[in-house]
């Protein structure tokens, strides 16, 4: 019996640029987990989680479930994946072993919340069908194998910092310059001390349920139209996270509460932010916190003072129905 995790994550600085040749930081959060067992077995299956068995109490609940976790289960991309990694390891001249093998899956992650949980439970699969066939991918490879599963496989727009985060784990630097990807097909990727962190919070609501591709369509799109503010954020992103890099190796606390405040405050110039997630950044910001999208909406993550403080971001947010959590990064 094989059993993997793979964590959720939440961008702290940089995010969205990092599929446009930008630079990002990243954390993991073990408080939200994929989980992979792997097992031999007569035939080759995946078996359905709860998250994919079409059977509900009534209509009530389908609707209840359907918000939280979308149309989708991991059925699909767990097949996708494993189009990939067989692929992968023809390309390479990897031989696999003819043992079929069981895989399931199970995840606590908040899906479509800005969270990576899709690209965590791929991740924690990868982590599983390795160990089972006894092949070893770089932390690079890995990344670039969990975006081609969404993207190539299945045509979900995305980018590459949370696959490499959730491949690393911790609290990972990442530069994406298109010159790197296009010599060694990957970005330079610097793992962090945990340590250099300011107190960080995490916040998010069980009732938005938009999915990455409804904000990323529209970004890429103007992104390779050539919309100069498109292009000019990318670059300003970017340069935020190589400053909050800076900033953190300083212990320039306020600097970096700058950049996060500024990370999102750029993303609502270029992008109507939907009401409900902009509620969030303003309570949080109205109690003194820093804000930003965790992702591409229905999570935030900021920075607090103090316990005292915490406590009272907590009780403001709790009005508007939002869990604020500590990262366990």
């Amino acid at each position: 019996m094989i059993e993997t995790l793979a964590y959720a994550r939440a961008g702290v600085l940089g995010n969205p640029s990092d599929g446009y040749f930008g630079k990002t930081i990243a954390v993991t959060l073990r408080n939200f987990r994929s989980r992979t067992l792997l097992y031999p077995s007569a035939r080759l299956e995946i078996r359905l989680s709860a998250a994919d068995i079409p059977i509900w109490e009534n209509l009530q609940e389908l609707r209840e479930h359907t918000r939280w976790r979308g149309y989708y289960g991991g059925i699909r991309i767990i097949r996708a994946l494993l189009m990939r990694f067989s692929d992968y390891c023809d390309s390479e001249g990897i031989e696999l072993h003819d043992r079929n093998f069981t895989i399931e899956y199970e995840s606590n992650i908040p899906l479509r919340l800005g969270m990576g949980g899709s690209s965590a439970i791929v991740t924690s699969c990868l982590r599983a069908l390795m160990r089972y066939f006894e092949v070893e991918i770089p932390l690079p490879i890995q990344a670039n194998l969990v975006l081609e599963t969404e993207t190539m496989e299945l045509g979900v727009p995305a980018g590459l910092q949370d696959r490499v985060v959730q491949a690393y784990e911790g609290l990972v630097y990442m530069d994406f310059e298109r010159d790197l990807m296009d010599e060694q097909g990957f970005g330079n990727y610097e793992r962090l001390d945990t340590s250099l962190l300011p107190n960080l919070y995490v916040a998010y609501r069980t009732n938005l349920s938009e999915g990455t591709e409804v904000f990323h369509n529209d970004l890429r799109e103007r992104f390779e139209s050539g919309d100069p503010k498109v292009r000019d954020a990318m670059a300003e992103w970017a340069a935020m996270a190589e400053q909050g890099r800076e900033a953190l190796l300083a212990g320039d606390f306020e600097r970096f509460d700058q950049l996060v405040d500024a990370n999102f405050d750029l993303r609502a110039r270029l992008y109507r932010i939907g009401l409900e997630n902009l509620e969030m950044v303003r309570a949080a910001r109205d109690a003194g916190a820093t804000a930003k999208f965790a992702g591409s909406g229905g999570t935030i993550i900021g920075t607090y003072r103090n316990e005292a403080h915490y406590d009272e971001l907590r009780e403001a947010l709790a009005k508007l129905d939002v869990r604020v959590i500590k990262p366990r990064v």
